[in-house]
């Protein structure tokens, strides 16, 4: 009966001894588990950051690009909106316009706005405006790779963590002679909470990558349509 008991309030100190809380697995994980579990909570912490500064910035060029639009095709005078806006547009729908502008405005300067030359001031124009939107659109692109590359590699660094987890519960047993949960669960469950830190960080980044990288085509389709529209009525007025 002694013996009975003693095993008894050993099981039931061992299982207390088994705290598998998130800070706990942390603090007891290997050396190399805790640093696959730190570059996955910065990895992840990175990847939200650049997910809410994305959207916040795709929403406010969507609103000033309406904005813009309005006061383009409001009838007034594009001379008199050229100097409005100045030299410092604050968008990209405005940089194209302005750069557009520029560029109509040396050609007046020049004296080649006439019928001979006016095909050769529109392709300038063009050149001038493609260069303009691409050079905007590779800055609201700027650190979305990130959010794919986080997709692709975190859970591989995840199951990295797992393996090394898994490798040192087999150690444990080996040392210790024994195959108690008290023996092995502490590095299975390390395993398991590098992967879902893998998953974690994984799983909302590609989400957000294909959501954003449409979201950006979708604005980037929005200057390409306003270029061409601009376009042709700058070569309407060469014609005329």
């Amino acid at each position: 009966m002694e013996n009975e008991a003693v095993n008894a309030a050993g099981l039931v100190a061992a299982s207390q001894e088994l705290n598998f809380s998130v800070w706990n697995l942390f603090l007891k994980a290997d050396t190399v588990v805790k640093l696959v579990m730190l570059l996955l909570i910065v990895a992840s912490v990175w990847c939200w950051a650049i997910i809410i500064e994305k959207s916040l910035r795709l929403k406010r060029l969507n609103s000033e690009a309406a904005e813009f639009e309005g006061s383009f095709w409001s009838g007034g005078s594009l001379d008199t909106l050229y100097d409005k806006i100045g030299t410092l547009p604050k968008d990209p729908m405005a940089a194209i316009f302005v750069s557009a502008m520029k560029e109509w405005r040396r050609s007046i300067d020049s004296g080649v706005t006439n019928a001979d030359h006016g095909s050769s001031v529109t392709d300038r124009i063009d050149r001038v405006m493609d260069v303009t939107l691409n050079r905007e659109i590779e800055r609201v692109e700027r650190q979305i790779t990130i959010l794919a590359s986080t997709g692709s590699t975190a859970p591989f660094i995840g199951l990295f963590g797992t393996v090394w987890g898994i490798m040192n519960s087999f150690q444990s047993i080996a040392i210790s002679k024994n195959t108690s949960l008290a023996v092995v669960a502490p590095g299975i469950a390390e395993a398991l909470f590098a992967t879902a830190l893998g998953l974690l960080a994984a799983v909302p980044a590609v989400i957000a990558y294909n959501k954003i990288s449409k979201d950006v085509d979708r604005y980037a389709a929005r200057l390409e349509d306003f270029s061409s529209e601009f376009s042709a009525i700058i070569s309407r007025q060469l014609d005329g």
